[in-house]
C-alpha cells in the first residue's frame, strides 16, 4: 500500500481496456491495495481531476497518483500532464507516465512538463507483465507528500 498520512488515490488513465486489466491486476500482485479509478479518455479524467470549476480545487487535500498513458484518443498525456502542473491544488500530484512511446523526445518533454516517472511499455507480453509489476512493487513502498 502506498503510504501517507492519508489515503493515497491512484488515478488510471489508460485507453487500452487490456492494458489497463493487466496494469490493476500487477500493481495488485504487489501488495497495493488503494482505491484505482480508471479513465479511458482525457476529457473525462480531467473533468474529474480538475472539477466542474477547472482549478482542481474539488480534491484539495486528498493525495493522488496519476498513472498516465500518453496515447489517448481525444488528447495527448502531455496536455493532461501540463494541465496538472498549471493546477495550484494538483501541481505535486505524483505523474508515473506509463506508455508504449520511448522515443527520447517524448521522455524529455515529459520530464520537462514535470512527470515524476516515465516507464515505457514494452511490446512484448512477459515484458510488459514484468514492467507493471516492478511498478507495483515501486508503489507499494513509496511515500508521496501531502497533499496541500
Amino acid at each position: 500500500m502506498i503510504t501517507t498520512a492519508r489515503p493515497v488515490k491512484i488515478i488510471m488513465i489508460e485507453d487500452d481496456e487490456g492494458h489497463a486489466r493487466l496494469i490493476e491486476k500487477n500493481i495488485r500482485r504487489a501488495g497495493v491495495t488503494n482505491d484505482i479509478l480508471a479513465f479511458v479518455n482525457g476529457t473525462e479524467a480531467l473533468a474529474f481531476l480538475l472539477g466542474e470549476d477547472g482549478t482542481g480545487g474539488v480534491h484539495a487535500g486528498e493525495t493522488m497518483l496519476v498513472l498516465l498513458d500518453l496515447n489517448l484518443p481525444d488528447m495527448t498525456g502531455m496536455d493532461i500532464l501540463a494541465r496538472l502542473r498549471d493546477s495550484t491544488h494538483l501541481k505535486r500530484t505524483m505523474v508515473i507516465i506509463l506508455t508504449t512511446t520511448d522515443d527520447p523526445r517524448e521522455i524529455h518533454r515529459c520530464y520537462d512538463l514535470g512527470a515524476n516517472v516515465y516507464v515505457p511499455k514494452p511490446m512484448q507480453y512477459e515484458k510488459f507483465v514484468n514492467a507493471v509489476q516492478q511498478l507495483g512493487l515501486f508503489l507499494s513502498v513509496m511515500a508521496l507528500p501531502e497533499a496541500t
